[in-house]
């Protein structure tokens, strides 16, 4: 479904992405991992068209996305749930939700049914929700825009114990509907049991890839490139 290939960026001078290679297959739950710094919110910035690559290939359904604005890589099927939520803090859960729906599968309705709170604080503005809770709308606003490749950048960052176990199971409940997720987060564990492929990023270039039983069974790997 992505294939991206010899992806590079840059932020003016200072070059980030060194020929990246990766790809995720339909209904595939792949992940992005590596310490700070190393170069996947900038992949994740390249995919959906909010930062130009300096070189490679971007496919996404056989067609190539690299260098589109942000509304093509959106209308191709790229759904995302960006760091730090962004939600619109002005408009209501609700309004958040159907601000930029597509026509599909996810609907009002089915949204509320994997995530409840969000039934119940429908009329509650953004500014008035927890964390979790914005966290969940977020996940929630990209199912309706109807993605073909749901992208977390940083899924279960600074929630509750409680909250991250909730969003891992809806994650999980989506990889059980066919959903293809590319996921960054540092849970390793419960990536572990999520994810089909991890790609480990060392300084903007691929180190590994390989599944999830690899990578569970070599604790070195984990040290290196990960620091657990």
């Amino acid at each position: 479904m992505l294939e991206v290939a010899g992806l590079s960026a840059a932020y003016g001078p200072s070059r980030v992405l060194f020929g990246l290679d990766f790809a995720v297959g339909a209904g595939e739950v792949a992940t992005l991992l590596g310490r700070n710094g190393m170069g996947k919110t900038t992949t994740v910035r390249c995919l959906m068209g909010l930062l130009r690559p300096t070189g490679g290939s971007i496919r996404f359904a056989g067609a190539e996305l690299r260098g589109s604005p942000p509304h093509k890589a959106a209308r191709a099927g790229l759904g995302l749930v960006p760091e730090g939520r962004q939600i619109f803090p002005n408009l209501t859960v609700e309004e958040n939700l159907v601000a930029t729906a597509r026509p599909g599968h996810w609907t009002l309705s089915r949204v509320r049914d994997l995530f409840p709170v969000l039934a119940e604080r429908r009329a509650a503005m953004g500014t008035q929700l927890s964390g979790g809770e914005q966290q969940m709308l977020a996940v929630a606003r990209a199912l309706m825009t109807n993605p073909k490749l749901l992208i977390l950048d940083e899924a279960t960052e600074g929630l509750a114990p409680l909250i991250r176990a909730e969003i891992w199971r809806v994650l999980g409940e989506l990889k059980r509907q066919g959903q293809a997720i590319l996921v960054i987060d540092k849970n390793l564990e419960a990536l572990l049991a999520l994810a089909d492929r991890h790609t480990l990023i060392e300084k903007g270039q691929v180190a590994w890839t390989g599944s999830s039983a690899e990578l569970a069974g070599d604790r070195t790997l984990q040290m290196r490139y990960l620091g657990v």
